[in-house]
């Protein structure tokens, strides 16, 4: 072998190791990287676990007003988006558009291992009873109505009260001394606005007039709107409906009406939420508010803390701040104010017993 080819040979053989070498190392650094990557991958998806585990998720079942009904069932639904908004809970709701929507709903929360389960509205009662008591270890609570289970909670409200305050001012505002009243479903719940309206508009000015009638259904703008006409022709000038999304109506015809001029300034009163705030200060003379929204944030809470026992009721009055009027009235003058809160005091003493049917 001549000198030349050994020394080529030699070239060779340090060339493949040393290419080999760094194949190792390559080789080595993409498994160490890989291995790396996956240890993180690893740890980022328990943290985001753990997140998910931290937040309780709560579903909410409407009644067929729908969670837009500008009323209690979209009062409800806010409570809870103010709750997610502060990371504190996952949250979903279901549309009920007829009662047969009712179980079915709930038990899509339920089963699907919700921590909370709403009911908003007093028509959900039975299907609530029934779904809680065929899941004893589902949590569930219920807005309007009682439901006498160990695994749910009721809140109930002296809607009474807050409606004898608003009659007290439609009473003291209406010019030709005729005031109407529209109900959504013929319910205890809606009886109690109804005798309390009645009631705050009589001890205000017994010459006045209330005029009851009821849509059948809290879904019905356009019977809503109907209902208002007629009375608005009978010559009632304010007129309080108590029936969620069909109190809508009531509101357009009395917007409608007042842009085309008349003898009188027609009048809504709003209910649950302030619906000044939708519909403007206008023609919202002033609105029975029903903290839905706090009731609902209150019992959540528990879920978060921990401390929900299931098999109790509130009701929430008048003294608790559960009922009344909004903070701001600009349409009422403080004459009328200074009546209301006259007869706030009177109530919350009970020196006025308000009829509740």
């Amino acid at each position: 072998m001549n000198k030349a080819f050994k020394v080529s040979l030699v070239m060779v053989l340090a060339l493949v190791m040393i290419l080999t070498g760094c194949g190792n190392n390559k080789n080595n650094a993409a498994k160490n990287e890989a291995s790396s990557n996956k240890g993180n991958a690893g740890t980022q998806t328990e943290a985001s676990k753990g997140e998910n585990a931290a937040k309780p998720k709560i579903g909410l079942v409407t009644d067929v007003g729908g969670v837009n009904d500008k009323s209690f069932n979209q009062s409800a639904w806010e409570a809870l988006e103010a709750l997610k908004a502060e990371n504190k809970v996952d949250d979903k709701y279901l549309q009920s558009t007829s009662n047969s929507d009712y179980i079915p709903n709930l038990n899509q929360f339920v089963q699907g291992g919700y921590d909370l389960t709403w009911s908003i509205g007093f028509d959900l009662g039975d299907a609530t009873k029934q779904v809680a008591a065929a899941n004893p270890n589902a949590k569930l609570a219920i807005i309007d109505n009682v439901v006498e289970a160990p695994n749910v909670e009721s809140v109930t409200f002296a809607e009474n009260e807050g409606s004898f305050l608003v009659g007290v001012v439609a009473g003291l505002t209406t010019k030709t001394n005729k005031v109407a009243f529209i109900g959504g479903a013929d319910s205890p719940v809606i009886k109690r606005f109804e005798v309390g309206f009645k009631a705050g508009v009589a001890a205000a000015n017994p010459k006045a007039t209330v005029k009851i009638t009821y849509a059948g259904g809290y879904d019905k703008p356009d019977v809503g709107k109907s209902l208002a006409s007629q009375l608005y022709d009978d010559g009632a000038d304010i007129i309080f409906p108590a029936a969620g999304q069909t109190g809508n109506g009531v509101f357009n015809e009395a917007i409608s009406r007042n842009k085309a001029g008349g003898a009188n300034k027609l009048w809504v009163i709003g209910v649950d939420k302030d619906q000044s705030l939708e519909f403007g200060n206008d023609v919202t003379l002033t609105s029975m508010m029903k903290r839905v929204d706090v009731a609902v944030k209150n019992v959540t809470q528990q879920i978060i803390d921990g401390t929900f026992k299931g098999g109790q009721v509130t009701n929430l009055t008048l003294k608790d701040d559960g009922v009344g009027l909004p903070e701001k009235n600009p349409n009422l003058s403080q004459e009328v104010l200074d009546k209301v809160e006259e007869f706030k005091q009177k109530i919350v003493s009970g020196e006025v017993t308000v009829p509740a049917e």
